[in-house]
């Protein structure tokens, strides 16, 4: 009746371009180490700005021992402080709740 053309539109199938590719782990790893070494010993400013960021780097992986410390420390003062404000409520609840009752009744 149309011929070849037909009233709806049949969608064609999709086709895929994958190649497959090899990933070597230890590869990556000793490239990115020489991509890095190379920009270090760059004397130019972008050089000396990787040098100051891998100190940085290096600084705070080193200090994993003193940040630990730190952030113990922080967190019993937040304990001590919550512990203090529970205390703090119970008494204050404790002395005022019964003038508190006695003033709504």
């Amino acid at each position: 009746m149309f011929g070849k053309r037909s009233l709806f539109r049949v969608p064609k199938h999709q086709q895929f371009d994958y190649k497959p590719m090899f990933y070597d782990p230890q590869k990556e790893e000793l490239e990115e180490r020489l991509k890095s070494l190379r920009e270090l010993q760059k004397e130019d400013i972008e050089g000396t700005k990787a040098r100051i960021a891998s100190g940085m780097r290096s600084s705070y992986q080193a200090d994993q021992a003193y940040r630990k410390q730190q952030v113990l420390r922080s967190n019993l003062i937040l304990a001590g402080v919550v512990i203090m404000l529970i205390i703090l409520g119970y008494m204050l609840l404790n002395v005022y709740l019964p003038q508190l009752n006695q003033f709504m009744e």
